[in-house]
């Protein structure tokens, strides 16, 4: 179903260039497709068409905007397998987990789509004392102007639409940088974008060399730099100059199993299961800390490694594969590195640890040492450890000794340790009785601490490409 080569895309045409870069079948290390390979002169005629179509996209009414997003919509859907194959192939991503992914970006853009015709203003009374008498606030929100966006790997599709479509609703310009090794799912989004009628210029799709992109950082025609990817941000932020900056930087997301489960137990190790060891981890909300109450902790454990051993890994493209590759071997041999140390400093492995090539398998530990590169950082795999705690705010304690604080989960029926994680927990989001892992598309997703600044989600995404303007009016004197 792959092409033998695929464009990039530069002001909105694909471009075929002589150099390109190879797209390999994550599982078997083969060669699956080519991508033609932007230079950084390809980067500075996006920048340039980008910055020059500011105004044919501030200009762009918000009903043609919504059109735009709702082409995508239908042919995303008319090409569902197509994009599925293709992430299961470059991401080495399950396939039913690569036709969820597929779900998720035609969500997005229909939520985007609903968007574009509802950002609105408000009005503001300023007759608040006698010295502005007569005088009235109205706000509204533009567009930025041109913006970049660099997106990670690991999901190839959704990461790409939460920058894209959000772009397109608010009038703004982009040039993406796509991860090198799986852009073929935003090469396919900006085949679909080049059907529309958007302006010259308002996009550009580049999957470039990391050594080439540097203009996308500090490039002041770019007002605002969207990165997801890993703590490499706060260095890009530094670079950045005097452009709006939102990052997305993952994390090493803890579940709170609270000592109330009851009958429910075997669901919530099923949920577990799920948010450690979907897509191999490979997710800034996987769930990397799993902390349960004595009360439940024997059983819990027993469970939880039968439930792991029991996963299904192989080949992606297998439908009834639950457990597919790490991006690449060297990914699988770190984190295998990691587990070593963590045994090595005193952890007990209860299951997994093995690894072949780029597939490691499903491992959980317990008693993971308080300075080890499991506990103290992201993990990025399939690894999950298991901690016990006696109180609820000891559990509390544990999640927040962390530098991240991206998203948490909490198994709980009592309102007031609900209520207290949501007050305590120095988390972007505290999803009560589920995983962190869970996400929908039109929520707000971001982190504190190092898991970043600022929100995806459509919405919010809107509002941090766009400005607030303010018109004041006096009535005629």
């Amino acid at each position: 179903m792959l092409r033998t080569h695929y464009p990039f895309y530069l002001a909105n045409a694909p471009v075929t260039c002589e150099a390109t870069l190879d797209v390999t079948d994550k599982y078997n290390g083969q060669i699956a497709t080519r991508v033609s390979l932007p230079d950084a002169a390809a980067l500075e005629s996006a920048i340039a068409a980008a910055y020059a179509a500011t105004g044919d996209m501030r200009r762009l009414k918000p009903y043609a905007r919504q059109a735009v997003l709702e082409h995508c919509v239908a042919r995303f859907r008319e090409r569902r397998d197509e994009l599925a194959h293709a992430l299961c192939v470059e991401a080495g991503k399950p396939i039913k987990d690569a036709a969820g992914e597929v779900t998720r970006l035609i969500d997005t853009f229909k939520i985007a789509a609903e968007e574009a015709v509802r950002i609105n203003g408000e009005t503001i009374n300023l007759e608040i004392s006698e010295r502005s008498a007569g005088y009235h606030g109205y706000t509204r929100r533009v567009p930025l102007g041109a913006v970049a966006f660099i997106t990670p790997f690991n999901f190839p599709l959704n990461l790409v639409a939460h920058k894209v479509a959000p772009a397109i609703a608010a009038g703004c310009p982009f040039v993406l940088k796509p991860a090198e090794r799986t852009p073929l799912g935003a090469l396919i989004i900006g085949e679909v974008l080049a059907e529309t009628d958007l302006p010259r210029g308002a996009f550009s799709i580049l999957p470039m060399l990391g050594r080439d992109a540097g203009a996308l950082v500090t490039d002041p025609r770019l007002k605002m730099l969207s990165f997801t990817g890993g703590l490499i941000g706060w260095d890009l932020k530094a670079k950045a100059g005097h452009k709006k900056v939102t990052l997305e930087l993952g994390g090493n997301a803890a579940c709170i199993v609270d000592g109330d489960q009851g009958e429910r137990l075997d669901a919530v190790v099923d949920r577990l299961v799920f948010g450690a060891f979907y897509q191999s981890g490979q997710s800034c909300i996987s769930v990397q800390r799993i902390l349960a109450h004595d009360a439940v902790y024997d059983a819990l454990r027993q469970r939880l490694v039968a439930k792991v051993v029991a996963l299904k890994a192989g080949d992606p493209k297998d439908k009834d594969t639950f457990l597919g590759p790490m991006i690449d071997t060297a990914a699988a041999e770190r984190l295998q590195a990691w587990i070593g140390e963590a045994t090595e400093g005193g952890a007990t492995l209860l299951c997994g640890g093995q690894r072949h090539g780029p597939m490691l398998e499903a491992t959980l530990l317990e008693n993971v040492p308080h300075d080890a590169k499991l506990q103290r950082m992201e993990a990025f795999g399939p690894v999950a450890l298991l901690q016990r705690f006696g109180t609820f705010d000891e559990a509390l304690r544990i999640v927040n000794d962390s530098d991240f604080g991206l998203q948490a989960g909490v198994f709980t029926d009592n309102l007031r340790h609900a209520m207290r994680a949501w007050d305590e927990l120095e988390q972007g989001g505290v999803i009560v009785n589920d995983v962190p892992s869970f996400r929908v598309d039109n929520m707000p997703y971001g982190g504190v601490k190092s898991s970043g600044l600022g929100r995806e989600g459509v919405r919010y995404a809107i509002e941090d490409m766009s400005d607030v303007r303010l018109m004041v009016v006096r009535d005629d004197a």
